[in-house]
């Protein structure tokens, strides 16, 4: 049995240079900026969390204080839970009137957006006709006309139809106030869906109203349910359109009873009854937002990945 030998090294001789066999230090380069802008960028967002999140949770806590602890101590939790503050701001503030008006005029509004201009946007996304591009650049010129503007000759109109202080009136201006960003958003988003589908329908012999409204329209759901929760945050949180148009104290909506409750409730001292009715007011957007983010995601990602 034959062992084999390792021969052993041999000393370099004088003169004769010798090869150095580099060894890494550390990571690469790349890797280690990669690191580093990933610490900086999780910093910030961590950071822009907590700008956010604690001023909510603040709110939140403060509206189960009474006015002394309020003022007494600001920033500790709550001794006692005082649900009356929540009762009082409900009844007396009449916050169940203005989220019962608010309800319908978004409610109305949210849906008569939805139907029109997903009608609007597939027709500019799916036919070509003269004037096309005109209308549809039409559309996006309305994202960009500051609503200021035209506060004034909208109440003259609304006057003159005789839609002043009504429900239907506002649910109106809604609807064409958020028709512009709509159309745009959807017009992009039936343009991912495959067109085969719809061909498919025509040759079965199915109408264009049919094929809208069974085939691509449910196709479109991530696109309808993430342009629908925009307009539903900004039609919620409107509050220079309804000043405006909507002077009736019966007809308020949210946004004008939460002003009107902190000039009320500011007067009389009773601080807690205003910091309820304002995270009642916050309620049903953070409810809104925590159940469909996953659609909302969808949504806005589904054009890009297609």
């Amino acid at each position: 049995m034959k062992t084999t030998e390792t021969p052993a090294p041999v000393p370099a001789e004088s003169g004769v240079p010798v090869a150095k066999v580099d060894v890494p230090a550390g990571p690469p380069r790349k890797e280690r900026e990669g690191t580093t802008l990933n610490v900086f960028s999780h910093g910030i967002l961590v950071i822009w969390a907590i700008l956010v999140v604690m001023p909510l949770l603040w709110a939140v806590m403060t509206s189960f204080k009474s006015d002394s602890a309020i003022f007494g101590s600001p920033w500790s939790l709550p001794d006692k839970l005082h649900f009356d503050n929540w009762s009082r701001a409900w009844t007396e503030a009449n916050m169940s009137d203005y989220f019962l008006n608010t309800i319908l005029v978004v409610g109305g509004s949210l849906i008569g957006t939805l139907v029109l201009g997903s009608m609007a946007a597939y027709v500019l996304a799916r036919f070509d006709f003269p004037g096309n591009r005109f209308i549809y650049f039409l559309f996006i010129g309305g994202m960009s006309f500051p609503i200021m503007l035209a506060l004034v000759p909208l109440f003259y109109v609304v006057n003159n139809m005789g839609l002043l202080n009504t429900i239907h009136g506002l649910i109106l201006v809604y609807i064409a106030y958020s028709l512009p960003f709509t159309v745009f958003f959807l017009t992009a988003f039936f343009r991912t869906l495959p067109s085969s589908v719809a061909e498919a329908a025509f040759v079965d012999g199915a109408s264009h109203s049919r094929t809208f409204f069974q085939i691509m329209l449910p196709m479109a759901k991530p696109g309808l349910i993430s342009v629908g929760i925009f307009n539903f945050l900004g039609q919620w949180n409107q509050y220079m359109l309804p000043t405006v148009l909507n002077t009736d104290p019966d007809k308020r909506v949210l946004t004008q009873g939460l002003v009107q409750l902190a000039v009320s409730q500011g007067y009389k001292g009773d601080w807690s009854g205003l910091f309820a009715g304002l995270v009642m007011a916050m309620l049903p957007v953070l409810a809104a937002y925590i159940v469909f983010q996953r659609q909302v995601v969808q949504g806005l990602t589904a054009g890009a990945l297609k």
